[in-house]
C-alpha cells in the first residue's frame, strides 16, 4: 500500500471526535445522548423528590434509590430477548424512531405524575422508561458495527460511553437543580422531560438507513424461552460470553455507586442536594474521560489489554474511597456545595470517585468493542440482548444484596470497601478463565511502558480469516510484541525449550503457543506441532511463526527454514511478512555473548522499537527465500 493511500486512509478515519461531523454517526449519537439524559433527569429528580421532599413511610430515603434502580432494570430481564430479535429483524433507523415515539408517550404520563405528585404513577414510568431503554440497547450497539470499521469501533464506543455518562451527568444535574426549585420544581421537571423526548425523536429522523441483518427471523414472543436461547447463543463464543459476564460485573459495580449517591451525600458526607449532584458530575467526568482515553491508548484498535488495567484501578480507588469517607465529622445541618468543597478531606473523596470511574471506562469500552467485532452480524443484536439480560440480572442482584447488607447495619463506606475487594476477586477469576485479557495486558504494558513501540502497516494484519504471520526472531519477547500489534489472538509456533523458562514459559503456555522441536531430535513433537498449526488455520485463526528457527545471536537475519511450505501445503492461506526493528541490543536479545536477560537496563527504558507489516502474499507466491527477502526489505523500511 502506498504512502499516499495510507495518508488518505488516516484522513478518512480521523479521530473519534470527527465522527460527530458525519451523518452515519452524529444523529445516532445525539439520539442516544438525549435518551440517556432524559432517563437520568427523570430518575434523579424522582429520587431527590422522595429523599429530600417527601416523607413516605412505605419508601424510606435509604431504600428509594435501590427501589427505583431495580424497577428501571426489571424490563431488561423480561424483554431484552424480544428487543434483540426486533433489532436483528427490522431496519434499525426506523426501529429507533418508533422507540423514541414511545418515549414521548411515557414522558407525557410522567409529566402528569410530577404535576400531581402521584408516586405510584411515577414508579410505573420508571418501569416504562426501563422498557424504552431495553428496546433501544440492542439496536444501539448493533447499529455501530454496520457503520464503523475496526479502526473506528473503539473510538465510536468510547464516544457513546462518554456521551452516555455526560448525559447522565447533565441529566442528573438538571434533574437535581430543577426539582430543588421552590414550589415549581416538579413542573419544571415535567416540561423538561417531555421536551427532551420530543427533541430525541427529531434527531432520530436523521439517522441513516440501516438494513436488517436477519430479515427472515421469526420472532419468538415468549420472553423466557427466547432469553434462554439468547444465553445459549452467546455461550457458543466463549470469549464473547465471558466478556458479557465482565461487562455485567461492571454494571453490578457501578450500580452500587449510582443508586446510593443521594444517600451517600446526605448520610455520610452530610451534604445537600447540590453535593449529591456533584458526586454524579465527578463520576460522569471520570467515566467519560476513561472512555475517550481508550482510543488513544489502544492506537485505534480493539485493545482488550486495557481491561485488566481498568479492573486494577477500580479496586484500588474503591478501597481508598471507603477509607476516605469513614469517620467524617457530623454537622448540625446539611453542607452547601461551597461548604463541602471548603473541607480538604472531601477532595480525597472526589478524586477517588473520579479515578474509580475513569478506570471503569477503560474497563468497559474494549469489552463492548470486542463483543461487537466478534459476534456474527446476523445475530449481533441478540448477543447484545443477552448482555442486557445479564446486566439486568447483575444489577438486580446488586440492589438486593446492597439492600440486605445496608439493612443488616453495614455503612455505605464499608459497602464500597467490600465492593473493591469483591472486584479484585472477580477480575482475577475472569482473567484466569479468559487468559487473552491477561496476555494483552502484558503485551500492552511491554509495548507502552517498557518500549516506545511504533507500528507501521498494521492494516495488513487481517481482521478476519486464517493467515500465517511470518516474522524475524530477535528476542524472547518477539511474540508478545507481535500480539500487541494484532487486534486478534495469534497462536505461535515456538521452540519447545522456551516453555521451560520460569515466567515466559508460563506466559506462552497461557497464550496456547504450540511447542515445536527439530524433527531429528523429537519427531513426535515436530509432527504434533504441524498438526495443531493446521488445525489453527482450519478454524480461521491467525498462526505466527519465526521461520529462522531460533533467536538470532548476531542481530542479522538468518536463513528461513522450509516449515512454512509444509504448513501451506496442508492449509493454503495468505502469508503476512512482519519485521521487528531495533530489538537487537535490548535486555531480551542475545547480545551478551549469546546470552539474554543479563543487564536489565542495558538500553534504559522507553527505547524505540517497531514492527512493520507488509502486504499479504498469496500462498502460491511463497518461498522461504522470497519471504526472507520480503522481511529483510521491511527491516530497512
Amino acid at each position: 500500500m502506498s504512502d499516499a493511500h495510507n495518508a488518505q486512509d488516516d484522513h478518512a478515519h480521523g479521530n473519534q471526535f470527527s465522527l460527530l461531523a458525519q451523518r452515519r454517526f452524529a444523529p445516532f449519537f445525539w439520539t442516544q445522548f438525549l435518551g440517556a439524559g432524559n432517563d437520568n433527569l427523570f430518575k434523579f429528580a424522582f429520587t431527590v423528590l422522595i429523599t429530600y421532599q417527601l416523607q413516605l413511610t412505605w419508601l424510606p430515603p435509604a431504600q428509594a434509590g435501590l427501589a427505583i434502580g431495580a424497577l428501571f432494570i426489571l424490563p431488561f430481564v423480561l424483554l431484552s430477548a424480544t428487543s434483540g430479535q426486533l433489532a436483528d429483524k427490522l431496519e434499525k433507523a426506523g426501529l429507533m424512531r418508533r422507540i423514541k415515539e414511545l418515549e414521548i408517550a411515557i414522558m407525557a404520563l410522567a409529566a402528569w405524575g410530577f404535576w400531581t405528585v402521584n408516586v405510584p404513577v411515577l414508579l410505573a414510568c420508571v418501569f416504562l422508561m426501563g422498557l424504552h431503554s431495553t428496546l433501544f440497547g440492542p439496536v444501539k450497539f448493533a447499529y455501530m458495527p454496520q457503520h464503523l470499521d475496526e479502526r473506528e469501533i473503539t473510538g465510536g464506543n468510547g464516544m457513546v460511553e462518554m456521551g452516555t455518562f455526560v448525559a447522565i451527568l447533565l441529566g442528573n444535574v438538571a434533574g437535581g437543580l430543577l426539582i430543588a426549585t421552590p414550589e415549581v420544581g416538579r413542573h419544571h421537571v415535567a416540561l423538561a422531560a417531555l421536551g427532551l423526548a420530543v427533541l430525541g425523536r427529531l434527531t432520530a429522523q436523521l439517522i441513516p438507513h440501516s438494513p436488517s441483518t436477519d430479515p427472515g427471523l421469526k420472532i419468538n414472543w415468549n420472553p423466557f424461552t427466547e432469553t434462554w436461547r439468547n444465553l445459549v447463543l452467546a455461550r457458543e463464543q466463549l470469549a464473547v460470553f465471558r466478556s458479557l459476564l465482565g461487562i455485567s460485573w461492571m454494571w453490578f459495580f457501578g450500580a452500587v455507586f449510582l443508586a446510593n449517591f443521594p444517600a451517600f451525600a446526605k448520610e455520610v458526607l452530610h451534604g445537600n442536594e447540590q453535593v449529591a449532584s456533584l458526586l454524579l458530575v465527578v463520576f460522569s467526568i471520570g467515566i467519560g474521560t476513561g472512555s475517550l482515553l481508550c482510543e488513544m491508548l489502544s492506537r485505534r484498535h480493539v485493545e482488550i489489554g486495557l481491561v485488566p488495567l481498568g479492573a486494577i484501578g477500580m479496586s484500588v480507588f474503591a478501597l481508598d474511597l471507603s477509607a476516605a469517607s469513614q469517620g467524617l465529622p457530623a454537622v448540625a445541618q446539611a453542607l452547601t456545595l461551597s461548604e463541602f468543597l471548603a473541607q480538604p478531606a472531601h477532595w480525597r473523596v472526589l478524586v477517588d470517585l473520579c479515578l474509580l470511574a475513569l478506570f471503569a471506562g477503560l474497563y468497559s469500552v474494549p469489552m463492548y468493542a470486542l463483543i461487537q467485532m466478534r459476534s456474527q452480524p446476523s445475530h449481533r443484536a441478540r448477543i447484545i440482548a443477552a448482555n442486557n439480560i445479564l446486566n439486568a440480572l447483575f444489577m438486580i442482584a446488586s440492589s438486593l444484596i446492597c439492600g440486605v447488607l445496608l439493612g443488616a447495619g453495614l455503612s455505605l463506606p464499608q459497602l464500597f470497601g467490600l465492593l473493591g475487594l469483591a472486584n479484585a476477586v472477580v477480575a482475577l477469576y475472569i482473567f484466569l478463565v479468559v487468559p487473552e485479557y491477561l496476555l494483552r495486558f502484558f503485551a500492552f504494558c511491554l509495548s507502552r511502558l517498557i518500549y516506545r513501540f511504533k507500528l507501521k502497516g498494521d492494516e495488513h494484519i487481517p481482521l478476519k480469516g486464517a493467515a500465517v504471520l511470518v516474522c524475524n526472531h530477535v528476542s524472547f519477547i518477539d511474540a508478545v510484541l507481535v500480539m500487541a500489534a494484532s487486534p486478534r489472538p495469534i497462536r505461535f509456533l515456538m521452540d519447545h525449550r522456551i516453555f521451560r523458562m520460569p515466567v515466559l514459559g508460563w506466559l506462552f503456555r497461557l497464550a496456547k503457543c504450540i511447542p515445536i522441536a527439530p524433527q531429528k531430535e523429537h519427531p513426535a513433537i515436530y509432527e504434533a506441532a504441524f498438526k495443531e498449526a493446521q488445525a489453527v488455520l482450519a478454524d480461521g485463526e491467525l498462526l505466527g511463526i519465526f521461520p529462522e528457527g531460533g533467536i538470532t545471536r548476531d542481530g542479522q537475519l538468518q536463513p528461513f527454514k522450509g516449515g512454512i511450505m509444509k504448513i501451506l501445503e496442508a492449509q493454503p492461506v495468505p502469508v503476512v511478512p512482519l519485521a521487528l526493528q531495533n530489538l537487537w541490543g535490548s535486555y531480551f536479545s542475545r547480545i551478551e555473548q549469546g546470552q539474554a536477560m543479563v543487564r536489565p537496563f542495558r538500553r534504559g527504558i522507553f527505547s524505540r522499537v517497531g514492527l512493520v507489516a507488509g502486504p499479504a502474499l498469496a500462498p502460491e507466491q511463497v518461498t522461504p527465500e522470497g519471504l526472507q527477502q520480503q522481511v529483510g526489505q521491511l527491516l530497512s523500511a
